[in-house]
């Protein structure tokens, strides 16, 4: 059997021309593949490896662009380890900017009842019921598949009790929320994306040919039902366009936030 150093240089060659740091992601992968630590690879790098076979699948699927994410099927989100798979959007380090938007708000509002549209792995509702005991929340998707792993996440954390998941549109058929929270698809169906990200879920990355279709369509509908407060994210180019669009339908309580990187991030609307 090859022992790890031999396994790493193979599959660090296999994705060379596929990933920025090859020999980090072949490390990320054995790691995961023998459940051991980095410092065991380092320090034993004279041991066997077995069914590499298996391994050097995941490499290959790896090399051919596929997430990171889905092959491990693990995510880090606020420091905590999720389950996610194909067909559910990989959660991204930013979108934590928008738990901490929300929690605030919860705050503000002493707020028990909380939705969230376009729930996805559940991350989001899973963080706010973690750290926010008191609520309840209603998380909606049109996946099923995203409700499956949303629920999975839910019972991992201890949670299930206390987020009601829908296979639905919006909120259709959700009692009105007092706080909500959405990261929808924003992306413009014109962009042009990197190849591994085109493997994830259409449906969950592209709002439409502008992009912010569906960010609107969300907007007016917490305006219809009277909601307190509205968080969303939204693509770095999106503010002008929103603006105009909160002004030409009398939103005035509106304010923008930037991610770690200085790009515009997301917004949140108070009724």
């Amino acid at each position: 059997m090859p022992t790890i150093k031999e396994v790493l240089q193979k599959s660090s060659s296999m994705l060379s021309r596929s990933v920025i740091n090859p020999k980090k992601e072949a490390m990320i992968l054995l790691r995961e593949w023998i459940k051991k630590d980095e410092v065991f690879l380092i320090t034993h790098d004279d041991f066997e490896v077995s069914d590499v076979d298996g391994f050097f699948e995941w490499v290959k699927r790896r090399a051919e662009h596929t997430p990171l994410e889905y092959i491990t099927q693990k995510v880090s989100f606020c420091s905590k380890e999720f389950v996610v798979e194909e067909d559910v959007l990989v959660p991204r380090p930013e979108t934590e900017i928008l738990v901490d938007k929300t929690l605030n708000l919860i705050k503000e509002y002493n707020a028990v009842r909380v939705a969230e549209i376009g729930t996805g792995s559940g991350v989001i509702s899973i963080m706010l019921a973690l750290l926010s005991p008191q609520i309840k929340i209603d998380a909606t998707d049109i996946s099923s598949k995203a409700i499956e792993i949303a629920s999975i996440n839910a019972r991992k954390f201890g949670v299930e009790d206390r987020i009601k998941f829908h296979l639905t549109s919006y909120l259709d058929g959700v009692e009105s929320p007092q706080i909500l929270v959405s990261n929808p698809p924003y992306i413009s169906k014109k962009e042009e994306l990197e190849k591994h990200v085109l493997n994830e879920p259409h449906n969950a990355l592209f709002g439409g040919e502008q992009g912010d279709e569906i960010l609107k369509e969300i907007v007016l509908l917490a305006k219809k039902l009277n909601i307190l407060a509205l968080a969303c994210e939204m693509g770095y180019d999106q503010k002008h366009s929103l603006e105009n669009f909160f002004k030409n339908n009398e939103i005035k309580n509106y304010l923008f936030y930037q991610d770690l990187s200085g790009f515009d991030r997301g917004f949140i609307i108070k009724g």
